[in-house]
């Protein structure tokens, strides 16, 4: 099973380079799952219906969230009718929605899950527990498990890599932004990396115009921040290959595009 999943889509530009460039991906890589975060896909905060339909039409299996799941409020409509979208599944139980679903491909299932941390977020039910009922749910129509963790501390996505290793196929860590380059396969088959990076704009910080950010810093006064929209963009994300019948993970990738790394097709 080769799963192919893209980072953070931040605003229009991280559409336009999701449009671009998923096609060329996808040729490259030949996944049978295509999975994208599109919790900032909305003018840098939250989705929409139309936009959700957008990744669907671009040939995306799932699209997670995060902490701006309920930014756009028109969500709260669509959120239970959206098959192939997924919040946090340790949001309060009353919250619309799901945090788990069952893609399947070439007769094998696929679970994904999404997950936020605890650790300068929200503080949400635990997700340590969460995905011990989410473990045990899924095992009971697939070895291949997938989970999106959406969490600010590096030593909390690391602590939930090691705490579910061997019992999932893979965890990702999206929410900040930055890619990371410690993808690697943990000794119980778990492939992981603490954060695939986000896609949208290049120039700006965290896909914010860095003028206003520079100006938080400077004068420590509330702004607007806007996405970027002037300068250039990038594309993040990673590729990962899972044994059928294990559910253990033989191969994770990297996948940066951005002017400093241009994309080849071999």
């Amino acid at each position: 099973m080769d799963i192919l999943f893209i980072g953070d889509i931040v605003g229009s530009p991280g559409r336009d380079m999701l449009t671009q460039y998923l096609p060329k991906l996808k040729d490259k890589y030949k996944p049978q799952i295509t999975i994208v975060n599109g919790e900032n896909a909305a003018a840098g905060k939250g989705i929409t219906e139309k936009i959700y339909k957008q990744f669907l039409n671009l040939g995306v299996q799932t699209v997670t969230l995060g902490n701006h799941t309920w930014n756009k409020k028109e969500i709260i409509d669509f959120i239970d009718s959206a098959t192939y979208l997924i919040r946090p599944a340790n949001f309060p139980e009353n919250n619309p929605g799901k945090g788990i679903v069952f893609i399947k491909s070439n007769q094998l299932e696929v679970a994904i899950i999404n997950l936020q941390g605890r650790t300068f977020l929200d503080s949400h039910d635990d997700p340590f527990k969460k995905v011990d009922e989410l473990i045990q749910e899924a095992k009971k129509r697939t070895n291949i498990i997938f989970i999106d963790f959406h969490a600010e501390a590096t030593s909390e996505k690391q602590a939930f890599a090691w705490y579910v290793d061997g019992r999932v196929s893979a965890v990702v860590g999206t929410h900040t932004h930055t890619q990371t380059a410690d993808e690697r396969i943990l000794p119980q088959g778990t492939a992981y990396i603490t954060d695939v990076g986000m896609t949208g704009p290049y120039d700006g910080i965290l896909g914010v115009e860095k003028e206003s950010v520079i100006n938080r810093f400077l004068t420590n006064m509330p702004v607007r921040f806007e996405v970027d929209k002037k300068g250039r963009n990038q594309l993040n994300g990673c590729f990962i290959t899972i044994d059928n019948s294990t559910g253990k993970a033989t191969k994770i990738e990297r996948i940066l595009i951005n002017n400093d790394h241009p994309f080849f097709d071999m």
